[in-house]
């Protein structure tokens, strides 16, 4: 069964509500660029060689971008929906004709909504009864750090409460 490995970090922010309390972080072991991915579709029995499906991924990757710049939401069957979302800038436009994007929007972001059909729910309360987890501290060979980035946490150290829990 494939694992899932994660570090425990404490938080230590001055004013946190969770203070002193301790979390697991995720810890990646790789991140599987274009190449390696479509490597590993192709040793799945495909019938198609590598090259094909790098192809394939990257043709996928510059429609996707296509699509959404054309306001259209993109539903990969048994995955999810990738959609944008528009970030303003704070304190927004006094009044209706004042807006512009150039003046009043900061940022149009790429979104993912994971498929939640009963039979390929990836929704994170599936996902998760999905996972083995290892702590990363007692599986030496999760040490090797990724040549990804790590996005910073925020202040609860990776934990994201959900409403209603």
């Amino acid at each position: 069964m494939a694992k899932i490995f994660y570090l425990l970090k404490q938080n230590n922010a001055k004013n946190s509500a969770v203070k002193g309390k301790w979390f697991a972080k995720s810890k990646t072991i790789e991140t599987l660029n274009t190449r390696k991915l479509a490597n590993h579709i192709s040793e799945h029995g495909s019938i198609y060689t590598p090259d094909v499906v790098f192809g394939v991924l990257e043709k996928f990757r510059s429609c996707l971008l296509e699509m959404l710049l054309d306001s259209k939401r993109v539903k990969i069957d048994g995955l999810g929906i990738f959609y944008t979302t528009l970030e303003n800038e704070a304190g927004g436009a006094d009044k209706k004709e004042d807006f512009t994007p150039q003046k009043n929007l900061k940022a149009l972001h790429i979104r993912f909504l994971p498929d939640q059909q009963a039979e390929t729910n990836i929704s994170s309360r599936e996902f998760i009864k999905k996972a083995e987890f290892v702590n990363a501290e007692t599986f030496a060979g999760a040490l090797v750090e990724d040549s990804g980035s790590e996005e910073d946490d925020g202040p609860t150290g990776g934990y994201t409460p959900n409403p209603g829990d």
